[in-house]
């Protein structure tokens, strides 16, 4: 083919901008060309006609295709040359690519026990709805602009009656930061923590394992630290050096246990000793199951807990909508690099969710989710005895995993998560969430096979039948 000539005649590609309205022709005009050459139905190195014969053919004046070939020329899509004509420049090389999606999925599972995901499907569309509705029907005009990088006074108040009341948190609302989920909470205690000249937290081993790069952002180095069957190791914790540590005392993740009375005493002693700071991960502190919730660390001591929570568990992950609670001391550097970073949370989610917590919405979506995921605990514990006889579940009755512990005829674990993954069953190992250590494999000898399996997504009749087909690829 000639390339000098156009496969398909540009006046074809440009006929539809031509019948725009005359006000808007030139920009449609203009768009139209620029996006033939991005999809490459004008390539690279095709004449375009010149602007009187593409004037003629569109029906449209010279002076519009003239000026859409100089814009263009100028923005790099064409070229031309004096007595040359003009051509499709070479800038733009490829078709524009369709956008990935790189959410954290487990696909084509045929069952999915990755814990960390709660049932999106009990998300309250139409409360949420409703509220979305009431807010934009009452909120002032002057709400939609910058706001307080903390958060919206009203939703600060209300989350500071919530915490108060349901987990025993001294919570003053000029010292609670509106954030973007606990992710960001603990990026912003990272850039404080930096400021101030430290350079290493302490982590939970076992724990979650996006501390690491989390803190690593803000320039500072996570040490791991062992948990044992009451909390973080206070030995290691004092010979570390740290004066900073990340817990989850309610309901420790991955292990499933609470912090011993004891344990959280001493860890306090021992933030009080180093003028150390600790931030408490309330990740899924409202779903206890056999007893009331353990209330926050921080209640026992404010200025030396910084306590941080979300909706993620019990609305939607998506939402990226949580808080942060610091210490009078740090509440100046927090809010100002939360200023930094966004200028502030955006303002009608905020709304959105003072509203929903005012009217009690909120309270009764965690009852609802209490009942589904104590349900789904049980009908897991139900089926591990079923498929597994002889297999052991650990920690408290709360949150949205367990940790099973399958009898040793079910080990290696290698060999077990071999099978169970080729035959469709999504799983994660407890080894999964600890740090890599060279003493721990020349200490711990052969392990019993230990999954940290999540439920909360799953219906019941989903559950028994995963845990089943586990079964079956285990047995080979």
């Amino acid at each position: 083919m000639d390339r000098n000539e156009p496969s398909s005649p540009a006046w074809e590609l440009l006929l539809p901008a031509a019948s725009a309205p005359a006000r808007t022709r030139g920009r449609s005009l203009q768009a139209a060309l620029r996006e033939a050459v991005r999809s490459g139905r004008l390539a690279p190195g095709t004449r375009l006609p010149s602007s009187r014969d593409l004037a003629a053919d569109l029906g449209v004046s010279r002076g519009l295709i003239t000026e859409a070939y100089e814009q263009l020329t100028a923005e790099g899509y064409l070229r031309s040359g004096r007595g040359a004509g003009t051509w499709v420049g070479s800038a733009v090389r490829a078709a524009r690519q369709r956008a990935r999606d790189l959410a954290p999925r487990s696909a084509g599972a045929r069952a999915d026990f990755v814990p960390g995901t709660p049932d999106l499907s009990l998300f309250p569309r139409a409360a949420w709805a409703a509220a979305q509705r009431g807010v934009l029907a009452e909120m002032p005009h002057q709400e939609l602009g910058y706001p307080d990088p903390r958060g919206l006074p009203r939703l600060r108040t209300a989350l500071a009656e919530l915490l108060a009341r349901r987990r025993g948190v001294v919570a003053d609302p000029e010292r609670i930061v509106v954030v973007s989920g606990v992710a960001q909470a603990t990026t912003l205690l990272g850039f404080a923590l930096h400021a101030r000249g430290v350079r290493t937290v302490g982590v939970e081993d076992p724990g979650s394992p996006q501390h690491d790069a989390l803190y690593a952002s803000a320039g500072v180095t996570a040490v791991p630290l062992p948990v044992d069957g009451e909390g973080i190791a206070l030995e290691p914790l004092r010979a570390s050096g740290v004066r900073a540590v990340v817990t989850t005392p309610a309901h420790q993740f991955p292990t499933g246990i609470a912090y011993s009375p004891r344990r959280r005493a001493e860890l306090l002693d021992w933030a009080r000793s180093v003028d150390g700071i600790i931030l408490e991960d309330d990740y899924d502190g409202d779903f206890r199951y056999d007893r009331a919730p353990v209330g926050a660390l921080q209640g026992l001591a404010p200025d030396h807990v910084a306590y941080t929570g979300s909706v993620s568990k019990s609305l939607a992950p998506g939402l990226r909508l949580g808080w942060l609670l610091v210490p009078g001391s740090w509440a100046e550097e927090i809010v100002e690099r939360k200023r930094t970073l966004d200028l502030g949370h955006p303002a009608l989610d905020q709304a959105l969710f003072a509203r929903f917590l005012e009217r009690g919405d909120y309270d009764r979506q965690l009852r609802r989710c209490q009942r589904a995921y104590r349900e789904r605990r049980d009908a897991l514990t139900t089926a591990l005895d079923e498929h597994f006889p002889g297999s052991r579940v650990s920690g408290i009755a709360a949150g949205l995993h367990v940790i099973a512990t399958l009898p040793e005829r079910y080990g290696p674990e290698e060999r077990f998560l071999t099978r169970v993954t080729a035959a469709g069953v999504a799983v994660r190992p407890l080894s999964a969430y600890t740090h890599p250590s060279p003493a721990r494999e020349e200490t711990d000898g052969p392990k019993r096979t230990r999954l940290v399996l999540g439920y909360a997504h799953v219906p019941p009749a989903r559950i028994h039948e995963g845990i089943r087909l586990m079964a079956e690829a285990a047995a080979g």
